[in-house]
């Protein structure tokens, strides 16, 4: 059954009406139904195209967060070929919020490593809403100082809300973690290329995203804090979460105009929650394109064009 947010009402009611009069038709072959559920699913079709042609940004981030919309899991399963993850940090323990491996992108080798938020209640808690805790990013880091030694490239599926900020994690040192796993990021010699899939929340998501080319998809959105936390602080009061997601200007579209982001990545109208597939065949496409920037560059030329990257957010304004 879909689901439904709260502003696509409209949609949600037109389209319960075509499912009625199918049910109608399906129980009755003497009814002749079918102009006026074309007529129906025209007229949900271009409600929901305006409806996505004008999102607030907590708009935006609603859709960020929708239940439906496809997780790490998804583009692993769909891009990836002969994935082999590997766990631990080789310091404490595993960590199920950050999945990492190697395998095969279009056929060539790569490392990935992905921020699983989970599909139901149980996967959900497996993997902590996908919400790292330090051995998460130390395995990460350890990943990418592995793929730097082979020359593979980096690709990472960010989706969180932020780092675990449970006592634990904090005891065993989140901080310097996510510091490190940055840190390696950014000293790569093998190019490496994120891709915000939903929600990029904080130090959490910076950690695996300091990456040569930084996408986003159409709908995601990266943050320094989540909105409620932003609002909580901003105006001690969560509830105008509304305005801090406009003030904090964490949309890609107004990400990629800051040059923050190198590049968005279309989704289907209504969402990649409506049409898992072609976002992700989408997702693909820009993922190889901002690879294939760096083909036979030399480590060194790398590091220098991640480095001028960073050094120049800020300075076009």
């Amino acid at each position: 059954m879909r689901s439904y947010l709260d502003f696509e009402k409209p949609v949600a009611e037109i389209e319960a009406k075509i499912d009625e009069l199918r049910v109608v038709a399906e129980g009755d072959v003497n009814v002749a139904l079918d102009d006026e559920i074309n007529r129906l699913q025209a007229r949900a079709a271009k409600t929901l195209a305006d409806l996505y042609a004008a999102l607030t940004p907590w708009q935006k981030t609603m859709v960020a967060r929708h239940p439906a919309r496809p997780h790490f899991r998804d583009y692993c399963e769909r891009l990836i070929t002969e994935m082999t993850p590997l766990a631990g940090d080789r310091a404490f323990g595993e960590d199920e919020a950050i999945i990492a491996g190697f395998g095969r992108f279009r056929g060539e080798p790569v490392c990935v490593i992905g921020q699983e938020k989970g599909w139901n209640t149980e996967t959900r808690l497996r993997h902590n809403f996908g919400m790292a805790r330090p051995e998460g990013y130390r395995k990460a880091a350890r990943l990418m100082e592995m793929a730097d030694r082979f020359g593979l490239p980096v690709i990472s599926f960010v989706d969180t809300a932020g780092a675990y900020p449970g006592v634990g994690a904090e005891e065993r040192g989140q901080a310097e973690a996510i510091a490190r796993s940055t840190e390696q990021a950014l000293a790569l010699g093998a190019p490496n290329v994120a891709l915000v899939i939903g929600e990029g929340g904080s130090g959490g998501a910076v950690a695996i995203a300091a990456c040569n080319r930084v996408l986003m998809m159409e709908h995601a959105i990266y943050t320094v804090a989540s909105p409620e936390a932003s609002a909580s602080i901003l105006w001690r009061n969560a509830a105008r979460a509304q305005d801090a997601a406009t003030s904090m200007k964490i949309t890609a579209q107004d990400l990629l105009k800051f040059g923050i982001i190198d590049g968005i990545v279309p989704e289907p109208v209504g969402g990649a929650h409506r049409d898992p597939e072609a976002a992700i065949r989408a997702a693909g496409d820009a993922i190889a394109s901002a690879l294939q920037e760096f083909a036979g560059m030399a480590p060194e030329a790398v590091r220098k064009a991640r480095e001028d990257k960073f050094l120049a957010i800020g300075r076009r304004l």
